[in-house]
């Protein structure tokens, strides 16, 4: 199973190695990963493989939340399935 990670939010050190470390910590490996910076705001989107996970996505989405909120960003995980439907023209 495969999942969709995204983080927005302003530009700082650290991003994307306290994501990675956080899905690395729960068995999720990192499979792909884009990111940008638009003026002064950071854009990453992480394609993730959830196959060793050792916790659900409702749980990573838990702590991605509040990674998030302690770094300064918005950082959300859906499962490739359901982000494929949202985004279908």
């Amino acid at each position: 199973m495969r999942a969709i990670v995204t983080v927005i939010g302003k530009d700082s050190v650290g991003i994307i190695a306290r994501v990675a470390d956080c899905l690395s910590e729960h068995g999720v490996n990192v499979e792909d990963i884009s990111q940008t910076v638009l003026q002064d705001y950071f854009v990453m989107i992480m394609l993730a493989d959830l196959k060793k996970a050792t916790c659900s996505v409702k749980e990573l989405s838990d702590k991605l939340d509040t990674l998030g909120k302690k770094i300064g960003v918005q950082a959300k995980i859906q499962h490739e399935d359901i982000f494929n439907a949202m985004h279908r023209i």
